[in-house]
């Protein structure tokens, strides 16, 4: 089963139990997507999927960032629970020490030093590690790697 008809059957699974939280997440989720496939008049695939759901969970973070800096703690724990609920639906992140891993690997692989190499490394770790883990974290991973 597609990430997306699980969405779909979560929704209605929500819906069912009168979870209107989590039903409206969801509902906001689909919504991206299919703004997505009209825009670009394409059908989505999980990889699409995943790349979407990540951006969704930073425009979220960075939400509940300034709700919090704002004094708005109620506004920053819904953004917090919404995040919870599209992280479901990504692959199993990887953790600190199996990206470090996987980092130094595609360097020794690729005969990679130096952070004038930091480009090559982030497009071959995206293509490689993919929405396992976030862009930041990667960055940051990569960053330490190559210094």
């Amino acid at each position: 089963m597609s990430v997306k008809a699980q969405i779909l059957n979560d929704i209605k699974a929500a819906m069912k139990a009168g979870n209107s939280f989590e039903r409206d997440t969801l509902r906001m989720i689909n919504s991206a997507f299919k703004q997505i496939e009209v825009d670009e008049r394409v059908e989505l695939d999980d990889a699409r999927i995943f790349a979407i759901l990540q951006s969704e969970i930073k425009r979220r973070n960075d939400s509940a960032t300034q709700y919090k800096n704002g004094g708005r703690d109620d506004l920053a724990q819904k953004e917090l629970g919404e995040i919870e609920i599209i992280s479901r639906y990504l692959p199993k992140q990887l953790s600190d020490d199996e990206l470090k891993a996987k980092i130094s690997e595609l360097i020794a692989q690729n005969n990679l030093n130096g952070i004038k190499d930091l480009g090559k490394l982030m497009k071959l770790a995206k293509d490689s590690i993919g929405s396992a883990c976030d862009g930041k974290r990667m960055s940051e991973a990569a960053k330490k790697a190559l210094s």
